[in-house]
Protein backbone atom coordinates (compact mmCIF):
# COMPACT_ATOMS: atom_id res chain seq x y z
CA UNK A 1 0.00 0.00 0.00
CA UNK A 2 1.26 3.50 -0.84
CA UNK A 3 2.39 5.31 2.32
CA UNK A 4 3.90 8.51 0.91
CA UNK A 5 5.19 10.31 -2.16
CA UNK A 6 8.44 12.23 -1.85
CA UNK A 7 9.29 14.83 -4.48
CA UNK A 8 12.84 14.47 -5.77
CA UNK A 9 12.21 16.94 -8.61
CA UNK A 10 9.27 18.04 -10.73
CA UNK A 11 9.82 14.99 -12.94
CA UNK A 12 11.00 12.41 -10.39
CA UNK A 13 9.14 10.97 -7.39
CA UNK A 14 9.96 8.46 -4.67
CA UNK A 15 6.98 6.23 -3.92
CA UNK A 16 7.12 4.66 -0.43
CA UNK A 17 5.19 1.45 0.14
CA UNK A 18 4.43 -0.80 3.09
CA UNK A 19 2.43 -4.00 2.70
CA UNK A 20 1.23 -5.64 5.97
CA UNK A 21 2.76 -8.99 6.91
CA UNK A 22 -0.64 -10.73 6.82
CA UNK A 23 -1.23 -9.58 3.20
CA UNK A 24 2.18 -10.90 2.17
CA UNK A 25 1.58 -14.23 3.95
CA UNK A 26 -1.87 -14.55 2.37
CA UNK A 27 -0.36 -14.17 -1.09
CA UNK A 28 2.35 -16.72 -0.28
CA UNK A 29 -0.24 -19.26 0.84
CA UNK A 30 -2.30 -18.56 -2.27
CA UNK A 31 0.63 -19.29 -4.60
CA UNK A 32 1.64 -22.38 -2.59
CA UNK A 33 -1.87 -23.81 -3.05
CA UNK A 34 -1.75 -23.07 -6.78
CA UNK A 35 1.47 -25.08 -7.00
CA UNK A 36 0.01 -27.85 -4.81
CA UNK A 37 -2.78 -28.44 -7.35
CA UNK A 38 -0.29 -29.05 -10.18
CA UNK A 39 2.73 -30.49 -8.36
CA UNK A 40 3.89 -33.93 -9.46
CA UNK A 41 6.17 -35.36 -6.75
CA UNK A 42 7.12 -39.07 -6.54
CA UNK A 43 5.20 -40.91 -3.78
CA UNK A 44 2.19 -38.60 -3.90
CA UNK A 45 -0.86 -38.46 -6.07
CA UNK A 46 -1.21 -35.26 -8.17
CA UNK A 47 -2.80 -32.54 -6.06
CA UNK A 48 -2.31 -34.48 -2.81
CA UNK A 49 1.21 -33.38 -1.88
CA UNK A 50 1.21 -31.93 1.69
CA UNK A 51 1.51 -28.15 1.75
CA UNK A 52 4.50 -28.39 4.12
CA UNK A 53 6.46 -30.31 1.46
CA UNK A 54 5.41 -27.85 -1.26
CA UNK A 55 6.56 -24.99 0.93
CA UNK A 56 9.91 -26.59 1.72
CA UNK A 57 10.60 -27.36 -1.94
CA UNK A 58 9.27 -24.21 -3.62
CA UNK A 59 9.32 -21.42 -1.04
CA UNK A 60 12.04 -19.31 -2.67
CA UNK A 61 10.34 -19.47 -6.08
CA UNK A 62 7.06 -18.60 -4.41
CA UNK A 63 8.56 -15.56 -2.65
CA UNK A 64 9.95 -14.31 -5.98
CA UNK A 65 6.57 -14.67 -7.68
CA UNK A 66 4.72 -13.02 -4.81
CA UNK A 67 7.22 -10.16 -4.74
CA UNK A 68 6.74 -9.55 -8.44
CA UNK A 69 2.96 -9.59 -8.07
CA UNK A 70 2.89 -7.28 -5.06
CA UNK A 71 5.33 -4.77 -6.60
CA UNK A 72 3.40 -4.68 -9.86
CA UNK A 73 -0.03 -4.33 -8.24
CA UNK A 74 1.13 -1.78 -5.67
CA UNK A 75 2.83 0.36 -8.30
CA UNK A 76 -0.16 0.26 -10.67
CA UNK A 77 -2.58 1.24 -7.89
CA UNK A 78 -0.26 4.04 -6.69
CA UNK A 79 0.05 5.55 -10.17
CA UNK A 80 -3.75 5.57 -10.54
CA UNK A 81 -4.29 6.86 -7.01
CA UNK A 82 -1.81 9.74 -7.35
CA UNK A 83 -2.72 10.40 -11.02
CA UNK A 84 0.92 10.14 -12.11
CA UNK A 85 2.06 9.92 -15.75
CA UNK A 86 5.18 7.71 -15.74
CA UNK A 87 7.48 8.06 -18.75
CA UNK A 88 9.74 5.11 -17.85
CA UNK A 89 9.42 1.92 -15.76
CA UNK A 90 10.07 2.43 -12.01
CA UNK A 91 13.47 1.77 -10.46
CA UNK A 92 14.39 0.48 -7.00
CA UNK A 93 17.27 2.07 -5.11
CA UNK A 94 17.76 -0.93 -2.82
CA UNK A 95 17.31 -4.67 -3.03
CA UNK A 96 13.75 -5.73 -2.20
CA UNK A 97 13.06 -9.09 -0.57
CA UNK A 98 10.27 -10.79 1.30
CA UNK A 99 10.81 -11.86 4.90
CA UNK A 100 8.17 -14.14 6.39
CA UNK A 101 5.92 -12.62 9.08
CA UNK A 102 7.28 -9.10 8.43
CA UNK A 103 5.74 -6.16 6.55
CA UNK A 104 7.13 -5.65 3.07
CA UNK A 105 8.56 -2.13 2.88
CA UNK A 106 10.13 -0.71 -0.28
CA UNK A 107 10.68 2.46 -2.29
CA UNK A 108 10.31 2.93 -6.06
CA UNK A 109 11.73 5.85 -8.01
CA UNK A 110 9.56 6.88 -10.93
CA UNK A 111 10.12 9.52 -13.60
CA UNK A 112 6.91 11.25 -14.57
CA UNK A 113 5.69 13.55 -17.27
CA UNK A 114 6.06 17.16 -16.16
CA UNK A 115 3.18 19.58 -15.85
CA UNK A 116 3.20 22.26 -18.54
CA UNK A 117 2.01 25.61 -17.24
CA UNK A 118 0.12 28.03 -19.49
CA UNK A 119 -0.19 25.48 -22.28
CA UNK A 120 -1.31 27.27 -25.44
CA UNK A 121 -1.62 25.66 -28.84
CA UNK A 122 -4.31 27.77 -30.47
CA UNK A 123 -3.86 30.62 -32.98
CA UNK A 124 -0.17 29.87 -33.52
CA UNK A 125 0.90 32.06 -36.44
CA UNK A 126 2.52 30.20 -39.33
CA UNK A 127 3.36 31.27 -42.85
CA UNK A 128 1.52 29.90 -45.88
CA UNK A 129 4.00 29.16 -48.65
CA UNK A 130 3.02 29.88 -52.23
CA UNK A 131 2.51 26.83 -54.41
CA UNK A 132 2.14 28.75 -57.67
CA UNK A 133 4.18 27.26 -60.52
CA UNK A 134 5.86 29.68 -62.95
CA UNK A 135 6.64 29.01 -66.60
CA UNK A 136 10.31 29.54 -65.73
CA UNK A 137 10.21 26.64 -63.26
CA UNK A 138 8.62 24.35 -65.85
CA UNK A 139 11.19 25.37 -68.48
CA UNK A 140 14.04 24.88 -66.02
CA UNK A 141 12.92 21.32 -65.24
CA UNK A 142 12.49 20.55 -68.95
CA UNK A 143 16.06 21.77 -69.47
CA UNK A 144 17.28 19.49 -66.66
CA UNK A 145 15.45 16.51 -68.16
CA UNK A 146 16.91 17.15 -71.60
CA UNK A 147 20.38 17.16 -70.02
CA UNK A 148 19.73 13.99 -67.98
CA UNK A 149 18.52 12.15 -71.08
CA UNK A 150 21.47 13.38 -73.13
CA UNK A 151 24.60 11.38 -73.93
CA UNK A 152 28.34 11.95 -73.54
CA UNK A 153 30.05 13.02 -76.75
CA UNK A 154 33.80 13.55 -77.41
CA UNK A 155 34.99 17.18 -77.23
CA UNK A 156 38.21 18.97 -78.08
CA UNK A 157 37.54 21.63 -75.45
CA UNK A 158 39.29 21.87 -72.08
CA UNK A 159 38.03 19.73 -69.20
CA UNK A 160 35.35 21.23 -66.96
CA UNK A 161 33.09 20.06 -64.10
CA UNK A 162 30.92 17.06 -64.97
CA UNK A 163 33.00 15.89 -67.95
CA UNK A 164 34.01 12.27 -68.41
CA UNK A 165 37.75 11.76 -68.95
CA UNK A 166 39.53 8.66 -70.21
CA UNK A 167 43.21 8.38 -69.27
CA UNK A 168 46.17 6.11 -68.59
CA UNK A 169 48.02 6.61 -65.33
CA UNK A 170 51.02 5.43 -63.35
CA UNK A 171 51.65 5.89 -59.64
CA UNK A 172 54.78 5.84 -57.52
CA UNK A 173 53.36 2.66 -55.97
CA UNK A 174 54.11 0.82 -59.21
CA UNK A 175 50.60 0.79 -60.69
CA UNK A 176 50.12 1.14 -64.44
CA UNK A 177 46.43 1.49 -65.41
CA UNK A 178 45.06 1.84 -68.94
CA UNK A 179 41.85 3.52 -70.14
CA UNK A 180 40.60 4.58 -66.74
CA UNK A 181 37.23 6.39 -66.94
CA UNK A 182 36.50 9.13 -64.40
CA UNK A 183 33.78 11.75 -63.98
CA UNK A 184 35.18 15.11 -62.94
CA UNK A 185 33.85 16.04 -59.50
CA UNK A 186 32.89 12.48 -58.51
CA UNK A 187 34.34 10.27 -55.77
CA UNK A 188 36.05 8.37 -54.34
CA UNK A 189 39.02 10.67 -54.99
CA UNK A 190 39.50 14.04 -53.20
CA UNK A 191 38.52 17.32 -54.90
CA UNK A 192 42.18 18.04 -55.67
CA UNK A 193 42.19 15.04 -58.01
CA UNK A 194 39.45 16.56 -60.16
CA UNK A 195 41.04 20.03 -60.01
CA UNK A 196 44.23 18.64 -61.51
CA UNK A 197 42.28 17.85 -64.71
CA UNK A 198 40.46 21.18 -65.01
CA UNK A 199 41.53 23.16 -68.08
CA UNK A 200 43.46 20.20 -69.56
CA UNK A 201 42.80 18.98 -73.10
CA UNK A 202 42.85 15.67 -74.89
CA UNK A 203 46.43 14.49 -75.59
CA UNK A 204 48.05 16.28 -72.63
CA UNK A 205 50.37 14.50 -70.18
CA UNK A 206 50.92 15.81 -66.65
CA UNK A 207 51.63 14.70 -63.10
CA UNK A 208 50.54 15.73 -59.62
CA UNK A 209 50.64 14.61 -55.98
CA UNK A 210 47.45 13.89 -54.02
CA UNK A 211 47.23 13.31 -50.27
CA UNK A 212 44.31 11.04 -49.45
CA UNK A 213 42.61 11.52 -46.04
CA UNK A 214 42.52 8.65 -43.55
CA UNK A 215 38.75 8.29 -43.89
CA UNK A 216 38.80 8.13 -47.69
CA UNK A 217 37.06 5.09 -49.19
CA UNK A 218 39.70 4.99 -51.95
CA UNK A 219 42.41 2.32 -51.77
CA UNK A 220 44.97 5.09 -51.17
CA UNK A 221 43.45 6.19 -47.81
CA UNK A 222 46.02 7.92 -45.60
CA UNK A 223 48.72 8.02 -48.32
CA UNK A 224 50.32 10.67 -50.51
CA UNK A 225 50.33 9.41 -54.12
CA UNK A 226 52.06 10.72 -57.26
CA UNK A 227 49.99 10.31 -60.43
CA UNK A 228 51.42 10.51 -63.97
CA UNK A 229 48.50 11.11 -66.33
CA UNK A 230 48.12 10.68 -70.08
CA UNK A 231 44.74 12.23 -71.01
CA UNK A 232 43.34 10.26 -73.95
CA UNK A 233 39.78 11.55 -74.29
CA UNK A 234 37.37 14.16 -72.95
CA UNK A 235 33.61 13.61 -73.19
CA UNK A 236 30.87 16.11 -72.40
CA UNK A 237 27.20 15.45 -71.90
CA UNK A 238 25.05 17.01 -74.60
CA UNK A 239 21.34 17.68 -74.15
CA UNK A 240 18.78 15.70 -76.05
CA UNK A 241 16.96 17.93 -78.61
CA UNK A 242 13.74 19.27 -77.08
CA UNK A 243 11.63 17.92 -79.93
CA UNK A 244 12.84 14.40 -79.06
CA UNK A 245 12.29 14.74 -75.30
CA UNK A 246 8.50 13.91 -75.11
CA UNK A 247 8.93 10.61 -76.96
CA UNK A 248 12.03 9.77 -74.89
CA UNK A 249 9.98 10.22 -71.70
CA UNK A 250 6.88 8.43 -73.04
CA UNK A 251 4.63 11.40 -73.85
CA UNK A 252 2.68 12.03 -77.04
CA UNK A 253 3.65 15.67 -77.44
CA UNK A 254 5.34 18.60 -75.76
CA UNK A 255 2.11 19.99 -74.26
CA UNK A 256 1.27 16.76 -72.43
CA UNK A 257 4.85 16.67 -71.08
CA UNK A 258 4.61 20.27 -69.82
CA UNK A 259 1.23 19.54 -68.23
CA UNK A 260 2.66 16.54 -66.39
CA UNK A 261 5.68 18.54 -65.22
CA UNK A 262 3.48 21.39 -63.95
CA UNK A 263 1.24 18.98 -62.03
CA UNK A 264 4.25 17.18 -60.57
CA UNK A 265 5.78 20.48 -59.44
CA UNK A 266 2.48 21.53 -57.88
CA UNK A 267 2.20 18.27 -55.95
CA UNK A 268 5.80 18.56 -54.76
CA UNK A 269 5.28 22.16 -53.66
CA UNK A 270 2.07 21.27 -51.84
CA UNK A 271 3.81 18.46 -49.97
CA UNK A 272 6.79 20.71 -49.14
CA UNK A 273 4.49 23.53 -48.01
CA UNK A 274 2.61 21.15 -45.69
CA UNK A 275 5.85 19.81 -44.23
CA UNK A 276 7.13 23.35 -43.71
CA UNK A 277 3.92 24.37 -41.93
CA UNK A 278 4.12 21.36 -39.65
CA UNK A 279 7.80 22.01 -38.87
CA UNK A 280 7.18 25.72 -38.18
CA UNK A 281 4.19 24.87 -36.00
CA UNK A 282 6.19 22.37 -33.93
CA UNK A 283 9.14 24.78 -33.60
CA UNK A 284 6.91 27.57 -32.27
CA UNK A 285 5.20 25.16 -29.90
CA UNK A 286 8.59 24.07 -28.54
CA UNK A 287 9.99 27.60 -28.29
CA UNK A 288 7.00 29.03 -26.39
CA UNK A 289 6.88 26.42 -23.61
CA UNK A 290 9.54 25.76 -20.99
CA UNK A 291 9.53 22.93 -18.46
CA UNK A 292 11.90 20.45 -16.85
CA UNK A 293 12.61 17.34 -18.91
CA UNK A 294 12.74 13.83 -17.36
CA UNK A 295 16.43 12.92 -17.00
CA UNK A 296 16.06 9.26 -17.95
CA UNK A 297 14.02 10.05 -21.06
CA UNK A 298 16.58 12.64 -22.14
CA UNK A 299 19.47 10.21 -21.57
CA UNK A 300 17.73 7.59 -23.72
CA UNK A 301 17.23 10.06 -26.55
CA UNK A 302 20.84 11.27 -26.36
CA UNK A 303 21.96 7.64 -26.58
CA UNK A 304 19.68 7.01 -29.58
CA UNK A 305 20.93 10.07 -31.50
CA UNK A 306 24.54 9.27 -30.62
CA UNK A 307 24.16 5.76 -32.06
CA UNK A 308 22.59 7.28 -35.18
CA UNK A 309 25.55 9.66 -35.60
CA UNK A 310 28.04 6.83 -35.09
CA UNK A 311 26.31 4.67 -37.72
CA UNK A 312 26.71 7.57 -40.19
CA UNK A 313 30.39 8.06 -39.33
CA UNK A 314 29.87 11.47 -37.70
CA UNK A 315 32.33 12.56 -35.00
CA UNK A 316 30.43 12.43 -31.69
CA UNK A 317 32.81 14.60 -29.66
CA UNK A 318 32.56 17.49 -32.14
CA UNK A 319 28.76 17.33 -32.23
CA UNK A 320 27.73 16.82 -28.61
CA UNK A 321 26.12 20.28 -28.41
CA UNK A 322 24.01 19.49 -31.48
CA UNK A 323 23.11 16.06 -30.12
CA UNK A 324 22.04 17.50 -26.76
CA UNK A 325 20.00 20.28 -28.36
CA UNK A 326 18.28 17.85 -30.72
CA UNK A 327 17.53 15.42 -27.89
CA UNK A 328 15.99 18.18 -25.74
CA UNK A 329 13.80 19.37 -28.60
CA UNK A 330 12.65 15.84 -29.41
CA UNK A 331 11.67 15.07 -25.80
CA UNK A 332 10.00 18.44 -25.43
CA UNK A 333 7.97 17.86 -28.60
CA UNK A 334 7.04 14.33 -27.46
CA UNK A 335 5.71 15.59 -24.11
CA UNK A 336 3.81 18.54 -25.57
CA UNK A 337 2.14 16.45 -28.27
CA UNK A 338 1.20 13.75 -25.75
CA UNK A 339 -0.44 16.29 -23.42
CA UNK A 340 -2.29 18.05 -26.25
CA UNK A 341 -3.38 14.70 -27.68
CA UNK A 342 -4.91 13.75 -24.34
CA UNK A 343 -6.68 17.11 -24.03
CA UNK A 344 -8.11 16.70 -27.53
CA UNK A 345 -9.07 13.04 -26.91
CA UNK A 346 -7.03 11.90 -29.91
CA UNK A 347 -6.78 8.16 -30.42
CA UNK A 348 -5.22 5.89 -33.05
CA UNK A 349 -7.51 3.32 -34.65
CA UNK A 350 -6.63 0.20 -36.58
CA UNK A 351 -7.84 2.02 -39.68
CA UNK A 352 -5.31 4.81 -38.99
CA UNK A 353 -2.49 2.27 -38.71
CA UNK A 354 -3.49 0.51 -41.93
CA UNK A 355 -3.63 3.83 -43.80
CA UNK A 356 -0.18 4.81 -42.52
CA UNK A 357 1.32 1.45 -43.52
CA UNK A 358 -0.08 1.78 -47.05
CA UNK A 359 1.20 5.36 -47.39
CA UNK A 360 4.69 4.42 -46.20
CA UNK A 361 4.73 1.40 -48.52
CA UNK A 362 3.87 3.62 -51.49
CA UNK A 363 6.33 6.34 -50.50
CA UNK A 364 9.31 4.01 -50.10
CA UNK A 365 8.32 1.43 -52.77
CA UNK A 366 7.95 -1.32 -50.17
CA UNK A 367 5.30 -3.94 -49.53
CA UNK A 368 2.96 -3.27 -46.58
CA UNK A 369 4.35 -6.39 -44.90
CA UNK A 370 7.91 -5.01 -45.22
CA UNK A 371 6.81 -1.79 -43.51
CA UNK A 372 5.28 -3.75 -40.64
CA UNK A 373 8.39 -5.92 -40.32
CA UNK A 374 10.57 -2.79 -40.18
CA UNK A 375 8.69 -1.40 -37.19
CA UNK A 376 8.51 -4.81 -35.51
CA UNK A 377 12.29 -5.20 -35.85
CA UNK A 378 12.89 -1.90 -34.04
CA UNK A 379 11.12 -2.63 -30.76
CA UNK A 380 9.21 -5.88 -31.20
CA UNK A 381 5.85 -4.14 -31.63
CA UNK A 382 4.01 -1.55 -33.70
CA UNK A 383 4.22 0.99 -30.89
CA UNK A 384 6.64 3.14 -32.91
CA UNK A 385 4.20 3.21 -35.83
CA UNK A 386 1.31 4.00 -33.48
CA UNK A 387 3.31 6.83 -31.90
CA UNK A 388 4.09 8.32 -35.34
CA UNK A 389 0.42 8.27 -36.33
CA UNK A 390 -0.63 9.75 -32.96
CA UNK A 391 1.81 12.64 -33.32
CA UNK A 392 0.69 13.34 -36.89
CA UNK A 393 -2.94 13.47 -35.78
CA UNK A 394 -2.08 15.84 -32.92
CA UNK A 395 -0.15 18.17 -35.24
CA UNK A 396 -3.06 18.12 -37.71
CA UNK A 397 -5.39 19.15 -34.87
CA UNK A 398 -3.12 22.02 -33.85
CA UNK A 399 -2.80 23.04 -37.50
CA UNK A 400 -6.58 23.37 -37.72
CA UNK A 401 -6.43 25.80 -34.80
CA UNK A 402 -3.47 27.77 -36.17
CA UNK A 403 -3.56 31.23 -37.77
CA UNK A 404 -2.15 30.75 -41.26
CA UNK A 405 -0.75 33.97 -42.74
CA UNK A 406 0.02 34.79 -46.34
CA UNK A 407 3.66 35.67 -47.00
CA UNK A 408 2.94 39.41 -47.06
CA UNK A 409 1.04 39.21 -43.73
CA UNK A 410 3.84 37.17 -42.15
CA UNK A 411 6.39 39.85 -43.01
Amino acid sequence: MLKAIEEISSTKKRLKFEIPAEVVEREIQKVLKEIQKKANIPGFRPGKVPLSIIEKKFVEDVKSEVLERLLSESYREAVQQANLKPVLPPQSEDMIEIKRNEPLSFDLIVEIRPEVENLNYENIEIEELSIDITDEEVDRLIDQLSEEKGSYEPTEEAVKEGDLVVFDYKTDMGENIKDYVYKIGAGPYPEDFSRAFMGRKKGESFSFDIEFPQDSIATYAGKKINFQISLKEVKRKSKIPLEELPAELGFEDFESLKKYIRESLENSKKQYAEERKRAELLNKLIETHNFELPEGLLEMEIRRITEEYESRGIDITKNMDKILDRAKRNIKAFILLEIIGEKENITVTQEDLTKEVLELAKKYSMTPQAVIQYFMSKDGSLEGLRSNVFQKKVIDTILQKAKVLKKEEAK
